[in-house]
């Protein structure tokens, strides 16, 4: 191995995604479509279930931390697995992995379905997070070898419209199926769409293999970073309940350090690595990462408290709270595929820079909700984020997967992924730190102004950290309708506090992100249209 990426340029018809397609496998269209399909499912798949998890611990008699569980399960199998599952993606074919994955998610959905105890539940979770490190890679890859260069960011501005439309309308699915139907058929709605998606990828999916596919895997390589990957991950969702002062907590991240230091001295010695490192030498790849996490880090931390608000704050249901949420959606989709255009026609850079700028402004306006805004003041802010969102949404991944070579299309879709699920948890343990300390610090104040005669509760007190009032406490002795108005407006009034405090946080982590935005540009192999790399 040479430490040196080399690009030998040459006319398109030697690019294999040039070539026109005939019939229906191999379709650039077509394969778009269908691999559309499989990515709604897990997608859908990730916010959907939020909207489950009370039913589900009330029907299985789970406890919190079962119930944490099922999205923690899923989240750490889905990170720790993805780059290990593009890799695999480059090795075997794409359309073999992605195939896998869809039939494998779509089982694993069912037998949720049938559990009759939360351990079940918990189990194929997990399961479900390995198959769709799979999916999601596959995906990526499949379309990095089917579109050629001019066509790509337009392709993944509609891939990133799915992703964006099925997330925003996970909740507002739940809600209906979780509330005229049953929890078990959040999960069952899983298997006929996997069945749609399987008998499509079967007729229209081609298999790619680059000329310079691995032939060989860096078993060590993949030990270390998956050790890695599982102590970064754990090390943030065990900090809300450790805190961020506990040893443990900085044990685990200790541990990752370690072994992503350990996994980085391998890579340069092995004879095919798991993730050559000579890709981050690509300015525009390592600038599309962390801005895949830092937008991960403002959107999903920031959105983890948008539906405490909307439930908790202004009492809505879970399907009016995602209803609520379709100017944020309907953005996404309106303005992903605009996106693609620009970023093909002028660049990544501008675009990039102006979508996490909107979303540093959409956070900023987000901190200033109070519990009587009303919902066009509401919704101005949620699409100014989804305004935001798209464009980065598009161009960090086209610089990511467009910017890698051929054979390690999936490496970088992996990549992509475990970004957008580091981000993701870090911004929600984060940013759920920020709206704990301001809640702690301001809390017993707002109990004391408000005049309420009896000592703050501490259960009250962690009340206030998710906008929840207490059912039993209106029927709690000596509670009068006063008191008990008096009260909800201090568990708001701090949450809201909070909340901003968060906001304010995420703002300024967009912020950062648009400056990292200002140092991308278009890689080598999108200017040339094609290309092999060699490492």
């Amino acid at each position: 191995m040479t430490s040196q990426t080399t690009i030998d340029k040459a006319p398109p018809p030697q690019d294999p995604a040039s070539a026109p397609a005939k019939g229906l496998r191999g379709h650039p269209w077509l394969t778009l479509f269908s691999v559309a399909i499989g990515v709604m499912m897990v997608a859908l798949d990730g916010t959907i279930v939020a909207i489950a998890n009370p039913a589900i611990q009330k029907d299985l008699g789970a406890s919190l931390a079962d119930v944490q569980w099922i999205t923690n399960g899923y989240l750490l199998a889905l990170a720790v697995a993805l780059i290990t599952a593009g890799k695999l993606g480059d090795r075997f074919g794409h359309r073999q992995t992605f195939l896998i994955g869809i039939a494998g998610f779509a089982l694993a959905s069912g037998a949720i379905g049938v559990s009759d105890s939360v351990t079940l539940v918990i189990v194929f979770r997990v399961l479900q997070g390995v198959f769709g490190a799979l999916l999601m890679p596959a995906a990526l890859g499949l379309l990095r070898a089917t579109f050629s260069a001019d066509k790509l960011n337009m392709a993944i501005g509609i891939w990133g419209m799915v992703i964006g439309a099925s997330t925003a309308a996970g909740p507002i699915v739940g809600g209906l199926l979780v509330e005229h139907v049953s929890w078990q058929s959040v999960f069952f709605i899983n298997v006929p769409v996997g069945v749609i998606a399987l008998v499509l990828g079967l007729v229209i999916l081609k298999n790619h293999r680059a000329e310079n596919a691995p032939k060989s895997f860096d078993i060590l390589g993949i030990l270390l970073l998956s050790g890695a990957m599982f102590s970064l991950i754990w090390g943030i969702i065990k900090a809300g309940e450790w805190t961020w002062g506990d040893g443990r907590t900085w044990a685990w991240l200790g541990a990752a350090v370690l072994l992503f230091v350990l996994f980085a001295i391998w890579e340069t010695k092995v004879k095919e690595p798991l993730v050559p490192l000579a890709m981050f030498r690509s300015v525009p790849l390592s600038a599309g990462v962390i801005l895949m996490v830092l937008m991960a880090f403002a959107f999903m931390g920031g959105l983890f408290f948008v539906t405490f608000y909307l439930q908790g704050v202004h009492g809505m249901s879970p399907v009016d709270s995602g209803l609520h949420l379709l100017p944020l959606t309907a953005m996404m989709i309106v303005s992903s595929p605009v996106a693609g255009l620009l970023i093909t026609k002028f660049g990544p850079r501008v675009p990039l820079v102006g979508g996490m700028v909107a979303t540093a402004v959409a956070c900023f306006g987000m901190s200033t909700l109070s519990s009587g805004t009303g919902t066009l003041t509401m919704s101005v802010w949620f699409a100014l984020l989804g305004l935001g969102l798209a464009p980065v949404m598009v161009g960090a991944t086209e610089v990511i997967v467009g910017n890698a070579p051929l054979e390690l299309s999936g490496v970088a879709g992996g990549l992509q992924q475990a970004a957008m699920q580091v981000g993701g948890a870090l911004g929600t343990a984060v940013l759920g730190a920020v709206m704990s300390s301001r809640v702690s610090a301001e809390f017993a104040g707002n109990w004391k102004d408000a005049g309420i005669p009896v000592p703050p509760d501490p259960k009250l007190e962690e009340a206030a950290e998710f906008a929840a009032v207490p059912p039993q406490l209106a029927d709690a002795p000596g509670m009068t309708s006063e008191m008990f108005a008096k009260i909800t407006g201090v568990i708001h009034d701090t949450f809201v506090s909070g909340m901003g405090f968060a906001f304010t946080v995420a703002g300024g982590v967009a912020v950062v992100a648009a400056l990292v935005a200002t140092q991308t540009k278009r890689g080598d192999i999108a200017e040339a249209g094609v290309g092999t790399a060699h490492i």
